[in-house]
């Protein structure tokens, strides 16, 4: 998990990622906070507990003196998927539990933070719990980004069509042209180097060759997209994985997840803004692998896989968005940071080596290598510091309520 700070910039740290996930809620009413869109979405109310659970759990239980739980029924209801700990509320059923309150969720965090502050000023200097309080902490900046796609999904269904921000979204500039970068490739080093934090999954670093390959300088655009939609794409198995046809044979695929088409022939985006007019020169998004697929075989392309990709991203600029993708306004490779998760063709296995820490905080990744699909970079809702080359995103092929888009490659 990399080196852990000293205590004065944990503690800081700790103090800025807890006060970030309220923030997030603030636009939000209590009845908002509370309900849950689909079974792969929580509320955010549920958020909120889950990331102090994690801390109580792993952090106090076993560390404080005479520990006491804040509420003993709290160790099952926000138990995510952690089976070495113990039961657990069924996560399609999170948005029933009306109680604890925001109000008392808010009272736990408040707790459980006051309670962890106090144990890294007794044990500064202990390294094993200064990373354990940075596993926690990333744990929670990846929560945040839940809370938002969550959130979007969830307001999406309302027919008033909420937003979560008050602010405008500017409209964009045209979107300047793609180009296709070259790399050699060559025996390259893949995973997480050097000092700072990593998941389990980004280890052990180590050798894969790369064939030459060529990346496209942007991500697809929304203008692109919708020509591949207007010119049949839907419609065209040809171009479709066996089990992403199926999706569109059912009728649950026919374009990007928040497009709409009104009356007039326009199309429409659902953002965090509001329902807005689909802008042409941002990058599509909330798509799935399925769709990224076969607008990749519509152009004569493919999907990067994962190391071409991290191959590509090596000397790239981190960047971050701003709760919507940018269009892209940069020559050379852009867009790699801040905008989309981008698919990759690469399924979500484990590296050379590879061996999960034992316990239950070992649950964190490995169990999951199996039936998802790697995705790169880092979206506009993820948090500032939280992404880096080597992150490896994984989600089911058919998702797209995340902030995903395709970059194209050959």
């Amino acid at each position: 998990m990399g080196t852990a700070a000293d205590r004065p910039s944990i503690a800081f740290a700790f103090e800025h990622v807890r006060q970030r996930s309220v923030h997030l809620a603030e636009p939000l009413s209590a009845e908002d906070c509370c309900a849950q869109s689909m079974p792969d979405a929580s509320p955010v109310k549920w958020h909120l507990a889950h990331t102090t659970w994690f801390f109580e759990t792993f952090i106090l239980e076993p560390r404080e003196s005479g520990f006491q739980p804040f509420h003993p029924a709290f160790r099952v209801i926000f138990n995510s998927y952690y089976n070495g700990v113990g039961d657990k509320h069924p996560r399609p059923r999170r948005g029933l539990l009306t109680r604890p309150s925001l109000d008392e969720v808010l009272a736990y965090r408040a707790d459980v933070d006051r309670r962890i502050a106090r144990l890294l000023d007794i044990a500064h200097g202990d390294r094993a719990l200064a990373d354990l309080v940075e596993l926690g902490m990333q744990h929670e900046q990846q929560h945040q980004e839940l809370m938002l796609t969550d959130v979007k999904h969830l307001l999406a269904q309302n027919p008033t069509f909420p937003a979560y921000l008050d602010s405008p979204l500017p409209a964009s500039a045209p979107a300047g042209g793609t180009e296709w970068i070259a790399f050699d490739g060559g025996l390259a080093e893949i995973g997480h180097a050097g000092r700072g934090f990593a998941f389990d999954n980004e280890l052990p670093r180590h050798r894969q060759y790369v064939a030459p390959f060529a990346l496209a300088s942007n991500l697809v655009t929304n203008a692109e997209y919708l020509a591949f939609v207007e010119d049949g794409g839907y419609r065209d198995p040809s171009l479709w994985l066996a089990e992403g046809w199926d999706k569109v044979m059912s009728g649950e695929s026919a374009h990007p997840l928040y497009w709409q088409r009104d009356n007039d022939g326009h199309w429409r985006e659902f953002t965090l803004h509001g329902l807005l007019p689909l802008d042409p020169a941002r990058p599509v998004t909330h798509v799935s692998l399925y769709e990224a697929d076969a607008y990749a075989r519509w152009r004569g392309a493919r999907l990067p896989t994962e190391a071409e990709w991290e191959f590509a991203a090596r000397d790239v600029a981190i960047a971050c968005g701003d709760l919507h993708p940018r269009a892209s306004g940069s020559a050379g490779l852009a867009q790699m940071f801040g905008e989309c998760w981008q698919w990759t063709s690469s399924s979500y296995a484990p590296y050379p080596g590879f061996a999960p820490a034992p316990g239950a905080i070992g649950e964190y990744n490995g169990k999951f290598m199996v039936n998802q699909y790697v995705l790169r970079g880092s979206s506009c809702a993820t948090p500032h510091g939280h992404a880096r080359a080597s992150y490896r995103n994984f989600f089911p092929a058919g998702s797209r309520w995340q902030f995903t888009g395709i970059r194209l490659a050959r």
